[in-house]
């Protein structure tokens, strides 16, 4: 895969988080949402955490989907353990130099130096606390997939510990700890900000630009300095492609690497043959897709059908959805049907639905919502199967 930097952005960025633009509320949390496989964790880890290092920032990564079997409370601490455990390597080794079993950290935090490295005890406001202290720098901790700490009671209490270690390690005009959180869907990154009751309540969500004209750009250049008999390339279908590939650059290139392999035995220009493999690659992504909701039980696909009209309003089981899913099955259908069919949605594999720890239900992948709404658009909703197979029953 070859390597874009976004320096701009990410320098852009690091300014807002630490507070040192005019306007924007970075400095309390930065909320980024894009696609899935559209560069987001390549720029956070390629560009932003290095971005933040190169200003003098402790950066602690994380990201919630590394590891599904293991919940994304656990995952934050770890991760800030991690980040801690140099810097209480330090203080220890001078504690017992000095015969201390105990140390006090800035004199408000007494660490007992045999438990040092093992957070026991220690809080995550603490552990946020103490890695700013000992390292006397600014702490950035960025969360990749935020939204799947919300699946669980620890990672919503980790969030809510988060929120807590920002109100107190910062104060106007002074950022000690900033947070950025990333997400593949919208609406389920919403679910950390959108009410009272969520832990960032009041923050917006941002939604991080997908790679552009520059990018393709680019990649012209590389092909012209490596293939010069294919000079001038055309940009403006290069670009067509990349966004009928919905702006994913492991498939652009993947793409455009066979096309351009000798292998290929093209016989007109490639931007064309790259532009046919993108639009085969969304027929094939929607063929997929009908294919699953066909596959669907009627009541299962009732409730799909509700989900993809209502998005973050989704409710399963007011009076309108019992209703909606009535007219679609053509008969009742009770809370307890419905759910049934929510989690027949979510044991699928892969998964249909997402739910939360309290109980919210959303799609798993936001480009069904796309897929519905360009159907819808053309009247060919709801998909119906082909002539002769039996839809499944509820039994």
């Amino acid at each position: 895969m070859i390597a874009y930097p976004r320096t701009a952005l990410a320098d852009e960025l690091v300014h807002q988080l630490q507070g040192k633009t005019a306007f924007g509320d970075a400095q309390n949390g930065l909320f980024l949402a894009a696609p899935r496989r559209t560069g987001k964790t390549t720029f956070l880890r390629g560009d932003l955490c290095p971005a933040l290092e190169k200003a003098g920032v402790v950066v602690v990564y994380v990201d919630l989907w590394a590891d599904a079997t293991r919940d994304p409370g656990v995952l934050i601490a770890d991760a800030i353990g991690r980040a801690l455990q140099p810097h209480l390597g330090m203080v220890a080794r001078t504690a017992k130099k000095a015969g201390l079993n105990k140390v006090s950290l800035a004199g408000w935090l007494d660490v007992d130096t045999s438990r040092i490295g093992k957070l026991d005890g220690l809080t995550l406001v603490d552990a946020l606390r103490t890695l700013h202290e000992t390292a006397n720098k600014q702490v950035a901790l960025v969360i990749d997939e935020a939204q799947h700490a919300l699946t669980s009671e620890a990672g919503e209490a980790a969030m809510t510990a988060l929120k807590s270690a920002r109100d107190q390690l910062n104060r106007p005009g002074v950022v000690n700890l900033m947070l950025v959180m990333s997400g593949s869907d919208r609406d389920k990154l919403l679910r950390l900000v959108n009410t009272a009751g969520a832990p960032f309540y009041g923050s917006q969500i941002q939604r991080m630009p997908p790679l552009g004209p520059d990018f393709i750009a680019h990649i012209a250049a590389l092909i012209e300095a490596q293939r010069p008999e294919l000079k001038p390339v055309d940009q403006t279908l290069l670009q067509q492609a990349f966004e009928v590939f919905g702006f994913r650059p492991q498939f652009f290139m993947a793409a455009l690497g066979q096309v351009l392999s000798p292998l290929a035995a093209l016989t007109g220009r490639f931007e064309s043959a790259l532009l046919d493999a993108a639009q085969q690659q969304q027929t094939h992504d929607e063929a997929q897709m009908e294919s699953d909701y066909l596959g669907l039980k009627p009541t299962e696909q009732a409730v799909l059908w509700r989900m993809l009209t209502q998005g973050s309003r989704y409710r399963p089981y007011d009076a309108e959805a019992l209703r909606f899913y009535r007219e679609r099955t053509g008969h009742p259908v009770n809370a307890t049907q419905v759910q049934r069919a929510l989690e027949g949605l979510r044991q699928r594999m892969p998964a249909l639905v997402w739910k939360s720890a309290r109980g919210e239900y959303a799609l798993e992948d936001v480009a069904m919502h796309r897929w519905f709404e360009k159907r819808g658009g053309a009247g060919k909703w709801p998909p119906t199967p082909p002539q002769g197979v039996l839809p499944l029953d509820d039994d």
